[in-house]
């Protein structure tokens, strides 16, 4: 998906209020593989994401690139792209 200038690797999975899994250093999506359908049998719609430089999404080469504003609007890209229009976020 196509989301604040990048590509980012999503798996998702459901219907309902979106949630964003959202992981931790040095993981990718997959670490939520387990938490994903247990969202979705509960009534969310799941997405889990490779956090920009991880995984299949893109890796931007700038420094600059990395900040916590570009990390936070890459969330924000997702729940615009998905047309949400907002988002129940979960980290770690």
């Amino acid at each position: 998906m196509d989301a604040n200038g990048v590509s980012l690797r999503l798996a998702m999975q459901g219907n309902g209020p979106l949630v964003i899994l959202c992981h931790g250093w040095p993981e990718s999506w997959y670490s939520w593989r387990h938490q994903i359908p247990v969202l979705a049998n509960a009534g969310y719609t799941a997405v889990a994401y490779d956090v920009r430089g991880y995984g299949e999404s893109d890796k931007p080469y700038e420094i600059e690139a990395y900040t916590l504003s570009a990390l936070s609007a890459d969330v924000i890209g997702i729940i615009d792209a998905l047309g949400f229009d907002q988002a129940i976020t979960i980290g770690h």
